[in-house]
């Protein structure tokens, strides 16, 4: 059995409760515990569902409700999950209606290439019962568990939602699961009260209306940054506008500095990512790589007062081609929280800097220039 460990900080935001979630050590006990809890509905969304030892536990938690009458919806992208039939048939037979987003149906290397260029479904998040919600950068699988529970302990960032927020995160859901042509819902048990925006938002790249809004979100808030914008993100090809806000706000003398990986599951974007360093380090912005188990989080905050966690990478596939969603608090005690576990977080990194960026052997320079240059079909 899986024992809870606290969150990194939980604070009350207007309506809704936000809990900071480091690591699989802190994110997959609070799910499985939400999990258990549930009376009427489980919505569960995620990019990667592994039949491991990780993906059998929530598994396990899933059939469990499903068979004492709860409505249990899974999501899981056909590219990036990799189960068995067996492990899917015991999911069917349980109760569990799944939603296979656009499935691989190409045979060889070469199909599997051609569905990776589709859109994918990045998103992660789990909804009960439209209470409590989750999102962030965890995939259900062996490598984001903690390592004293069997995992490899990547560093991960997630945050718990309960309240009005959880109601966005489940309409967001929803509407994924209908216009894909999952199974037909018991409606009666989605009719949820109505409110007011408030200060937990939860914006999406769905669809074309709004495919859009996780970029405005990070430009809106660094354009207004006055002291400080720190960023943590694990495959970091940002778009022009991106690089230029950050550019202009480090020159402007705010502070400006971003982890990132310095090893990682897709070594090309992270290639890619040096490309970019050296126009980063001539406007000031400070430049840190993340060292030792891999770091696949994205998160930021700006002048201690606004924060987002979710699953979008500063890259073209995530801001422009793939759904994804991320919670965004505008408040200062949560903000406080995500800027303490980034400064935590630099304690784990070296610094880079114009000298090592001359050091590298010209092999690897040239290999990043590639990459960079080829940064919008990564």
């Amino acid at each position: 059995m899986t024992v809870s460990t606290p969150a990194f900080a939980e604070v009350a935001v207007g309506t809704t409760r936000a809990a900071l979630l480091k690591d699989g050590l802190q994110a997959f006990p609070a799910m499985l515990a939400a999990i258990a809890a549930a009376k009427k509905t489980i919505c569960f969304e995620t990019y990667i569902l592994r039949d491991d030892g990780t993906g059998r536990r929530f598994a396990k938690a899933l059939k469990e409700r499903a068979q004492n009458g709860v409505e249990v919806n899974l999501i899981f992208d056909g590219w990036g999950s990799v189960m068995s039939e067996e492990f899917l048939l015991e999911l069917s037979l349980s109760g569990v209606r799944s939603l296979n987003f656009q499935p691989v149906n190409f045979l060889g290397r070469i199909g599997r290439v051609i569905a990776r260029l589709k859109r994918r479904n990045h998103r992660k998040s789990l909804i009960v019962d439209g209470e409590v919600g989750f999102t962030g950068g965890l995939n259900i699988s062996d490598e984001y568990a903690a390592v004293e529970h069997g995992g490899k302990g990547w560093r991960d960032t997630h945050v718990r939602l309960e309240g009005p927020a959880a109601i966005e995160l489940e309409r967001l859901f929803l509407d994924t699961w209908r216009r894909y042509r999952g199974a037909s819902l018991d409606e009666k048990r989605y009719v949820r009260p109505s409110f007011l925006p408030g200060r937990v938002r939860v914006i999406g790249n769905a669809f074309r209306s709004d495919r859009k809004d996780i970029r405005t979100a990070y430009l809106t808030a660094m354009a207004s940054a006055e002291k400080t914008i720190f960023l943590t993100n694990a495959y970091f090809l940002p778009p022009a506008k991106i690089v230029k806000v950050m550019s202009r706000a480090a020159r402007s003398g705010i502070r400006v500095a971003v982890i990132l990986a310095a090893s990682t599951d897709v070594p090309f974007v992270l290639w890619g990512a040096r490309g970019l360093y050296q126009r980063l380090l001539r406007a000031g912005v400070e430049v840190y790589e993340w060292e030792g188990r891999i770091l696949h989080a994205k998160t930021a905050v700006v002048d201690t007062r606004w924060s987002t966690i979710g699953s979008a990478n500063l890259d073209s596939l995530s801001l422009r081609q793939n759904l994804e969603v991320n919670a965004v608090i505008d408040d200062a005690t949560f903000a406080e929280a995500v800027e303490r576990m980034f400064k935590e977080d630099l304690a784990h990194c070296r610094r880079i800097t114009r000298e090592w960026m001359r050091e590298r052997p010209i092999g690897e320079r040239l290999l990043s220039w590639l990459a960079f240059q080829l940064r919008r079909w990564l």
